[in-house]
């Protein structure tokens, strides 16, 4: 099996030059970067569908198990961001532990869950932006926002088609833009959204609290149905498993390591401290709304949080509310394109994938090309095709390059117990054989067609290494010449 060396790696993170990465993030800019992917539309909707359809009240009980499920990967992944300071995350770190088909696996797991999101909230955003526009009486053509194969009911009863999502094209190539001026622009952008969203969420909960009905704590974990994940203890797991999606992002901090400063010191920093903020503002916020609101008032609804403002005499909070939505989709793009092209860089620049995903702009030191052609196709995707074809992000994928993560430092630490760290995982194996726990018992509480779609993932991307990814790559031709 092909594994990347420690000394390679770090080879390649003390490279410099026109072709590298400019070093321009300090720890701040990573912890608002996870806080800015963590914070976004998910927690508006996800928390009501987890109260209502498995936790009931006890929903915060299912952030603080996803919480500490991720706590331990974060920790894992905090020694091993110290220890390798390359671009890639969990790609990087298989390549250096298990091997190049390991490391495919996740790093290919991780563009589903960065590019095929980003066109997903893409999308969402231009719904929510219809919505914050027409409280105003600003109503776009059907036509321009919507896809080719959706329909619109206009008022006199007629139905039109959609030709392309205009709004939702243009999100992804203005962001695009954003990204390829470097990653200190970006950086500021990502801290201004951050700060506003944020401060709405903050708002929400202390506005909230004093209408606070404690009757609607009653019961806090509701008796199970009989069927698993319905309520009970075993739905509080199976809620931990729904809101986790809520927590994905701290693991991207993770692809920005060969763009920081004092990577040792500063990464550790950005990941576990974007977790830790929003773990206490997630708990505080799903004890709000269901305090708010029976759990039960959130069937079926799109829109829970709205239903929780009513209870209140802020109904200014409710456009408010959309806006913080607009703003926390905002983000999520960005962090997500940013993301999936620095993984695809690590993966060209291992052959991977096609060099024109590792050329570095000289002025920028972006990969100016491979944000471009990525942008594009993830505009035309979200322009193009409906939300319910390019299908909801799910966190199995995650949960798995977490797992993986955790198996990988059990490894190093067998294989290079003196490797220099600037951050070493607390109680080893008991953290990462914990995390690897933990993240399974939340795998195995998802649905099936949550497996399937991964499954089915999985096979076109294994396509793809054996057709050029394993004929390509640098370092198994590296072996074979020297032999």
């Amino acid at each position: 099996m092909l594994k990347k060396s420690l000394e390679l790696l770090r080879q390649e993170a003390a490279e410099t030059g026109a072709n590298t990465l400019k070093r321009s993030l300090n720890g701040f800019n990573l912890i608002t970067i996870g806080i800015g992917v963590i914070i976004g539309a998910g927690l508006f909707s996800l928390t009501g569908i987890a109260a209502a359809n498995n936790a009931g009240p006890a929903v915060t009980l299912s952030f603080i198990v996803a919480a500490v499920g991720c706590a331990f990967s974060a920790l894992c992944y905090a020694e091993f961001a110290s220890m390798v300071p390359v671009s890639g995350s969990a790609y990087t770190y298989a390549y250096a532990t298990m091997g190049e088909l390991f490391a495919w696996i996740i790093g290919w797991d991780l563009v589903l869950e960065y590019s095929v999101g980003a066109a997903t909230v893409a999308i969402s955003w231009s719904q929510y932006l219809l919505k914050f526009l027409s409280k105003y009486g600003i109503n776009l053509p059907p036509q321009l926002v919507l896809s080719p194969f959706e329909t619109a009911k206009l008022a006199d009863g007629s139905i039109v088609h959609g030709f392309v999502n205009v709004p939702a094209m243009l999100i992804v190539l203005a962001i695009t833009m954003i990204i390829i001026r470097g990653t200190q622009g970006s950086a500021w952008f990502n801290a201004l959204v951050v700060t506003l969203k944020v401060a709405v969420v903050l708002v929400f909960i202390g506005l909230g609290w004093q209408y606070i009905d404690p009757a609607n704590y009653q019961p806090y974990i509701p008796q199970n149905t009989g069927v698993f994940g319905e309520f009970g203890w075993s739905g509080i797991l199976r809620g931990a498993g729904v809101v986790f999606f809520v927590f994905i992002g701290f693991d991207i901090v993770a692809t920005m390591a060969q763009e920081t400063k004092n990577p040792q010191r500063n990464m550790p920093i950005g990941i576990i401290g974007s977790l830790l903020v929003c773990t206490v503002l997630f708990v505080l916020f799903g004890h709000v709304m269901t305090g708010l609101a029976n759990y039960t008032e959130f069937k079926d609804s799109a829109a829970p949080v709205a239903i929780a403002i009513e209870k209140t005499p802020y109904a200014w909070l409710s456009s408010a509310v959309i806006l913080a939505i607009i703003i926390g989709y905002t983000s999520v793009i960005l962090v997500d394109l940013l993301g999936q092209s620095r993984v695809f860089f690590s993966m060209a620049k291992d052959g991977l994938l096609p060099p024109v995903f590792a050329r570095i702009h000289e002025r920028f030191r972006t990969p100016l090309q491979s944000n471009l052609l990525l942008g594009l196709f993830i505009a035309l995707f979200a322009g193009f095709v409906p939300i319910s074809v390019v299908g909801e992000m799910t966190s199995i994928g995650t949960l798995l390059a977490f797992v993986m993560v955790c198996v990988g430092i059990l490894i190093m630490r067998k294989k290079e117990p003196n490797a220099p760290r600037g951050f070493r995982t607390p109680f080893v194996p008991l953290v990462p054989i914990l995390g690897i726990l933990t993240c399974v018992l939340m795998m195995v509480s998802l649905p099936w067609e949550t497996w399937l779609r991964l499954a089915v993932w999985l096979a076109i991307g294994l396509g793809i290494y054996f057709g050029y990814g394993r004929k390509h790559s640098k370092l198994g031709n590296a072996e074979d010449a020297s032999r």
